[in-house]
């Protein structure tokens, strides 16, 4: 009988170009071999996955969609096929470093218990600045990728995060099965801190693993459509928030959630991207009624207390309007 690879290293493309066969180089080289590769294509019109070179992969899988289910159901659909222990997500315009599956596998055992882990991520066109060191989230309802475009300098030790960035997250298998994987009705944006807020109210922990890294040349596939990336992003904001914040702390953070989608619907009129945003709170509230409804469900999965998912938060907005780091000590390694 075939043994398991450790991992299923996922990549959902969609018009990706160059940046694929790049991601799967990438993959090539890694020293850490127990892997294989299920590429799912989104109905991609650009060829990028006609010609592929996937020779010296260990095992290779191209999933051809006949539409574009999004990030969300694509990385569902591929899930479902994998096989091995750990579901690792590669953005198809990232490259992993040849270590990046060893210093995960390394990640695992050091912490056994832990289900889901973030990953190092510098920006592919300047590698002396980060893209990304784990997913935040503000405790009035805004999530922000910690270190964005800051310094590598600001890099932080091993510790933990809200919850991992799709571009190079990495779930146990069975817990992302368990959870239901992403949601699909966000199809892209916030996803990722959907599932990883889920995790959190179910008492699960993400750790960040500086060591584990990638490059990734972030938005370098949604900045010519940047409109829906707002839109999108600000429905899925509203609907994350109001599914998975726990009651008490939805009362006492709605003011603070309120004033902050005004500011950021006033920031909008000078980017340009006002109507856009209006058109996502549109679109979220048309869509709430099976939100709020899913909630009951969510909320009754919660065993975490309300002191550890405050905790996991952040609550001083500077941090998010400067776009920093948020890693903190692991809990199950406190006395």
């Amino acid at each position: 009988m075939q043994t398991a690879p450790d991992f299923s290293v996922l990549i959902v493309n969609y018009n990706g170009g160059a940046y694929v066969q790049g991601a799967l180089d990438s993959l090539k080289a890694q020293t850490h071999r127990s892997f294989e590769v299920i590429l799912l294509d989104n109905a991609s019109a650009d060829g990028s996955v006609d010609a592929l070179d996937t020779g010296g992969l260990p095992a290779f899988t191209l999933m051809r969609e006949t539409e574009n289910h999004g990030f969300a159901r694509g990385n569902n659909l591929a899930a479902a096929q994998a096989k091995g222990r750990w579901l690792a997500l590669l953005n198809p315009d990232a490259a992993a470093r040849p270590d990046w599956l060893a210093q995960v596998m390394a990640g695992t055992k050091r912490h056994p218990g832990v289900t889901s882990f973030a990953c190092t991520q510098l920006w592919m066109h300047d590698e002396t600045k980060l893209d990304g060191a784990g997913d935040n989230y503000l405790v009035f309802g805004i999530p922000w990728r910690g270190g964005y475009h800051r310094p590598v300098s600001d890099l932080p030790a091993e510790g933990t995060c809200f919850s991992p960035c799709g571009a190079s997250a990495v779930y146990r298998r069975e817990t992302f099965a368990a959870a239901g994987g992403f949601d699909e009705r966000l199809f892209c944006f916030c996803e990722d801190v959907d599932l990883g807020f889920r995790l959190r109210l179910e008492g699960g922990e993400c750790v960040f693993l500086p060591d584990a890294a990638v490059s990734h040349a972030g938005g370098g596939l949604s900045d010519k459509v940047s409109g829906f990336a707002v839109r999108c992003g600000t429905r899925n904001r509203l609907w994350v928030y109001l599914k998975c914040m726990p009651m008490p702390l939805l009362i006492l953070t709605l003011p603070g959630h309120l004033a902050l989608t005004a500011a950021i619907l006033l920031r909008g009129l000078m980017t340009g991207r006002f109507l856009d945003a209006v058109r996502g709170l549109g679109d979220a509230v048309l869509g709430i009624g099976p939100v709020w409804r899913d909630r009951r469900t969510v909320q009754a999965l919660r065993t975490a207390g309300l002191r550890a998912v405050m905790r996991a938060m952040v609550w001083n907005p500077a941090r998010m309007l400067e776009r920093r780091v948020a890693v903190r000590q692991c809990l199950h390694e406190q006395a």
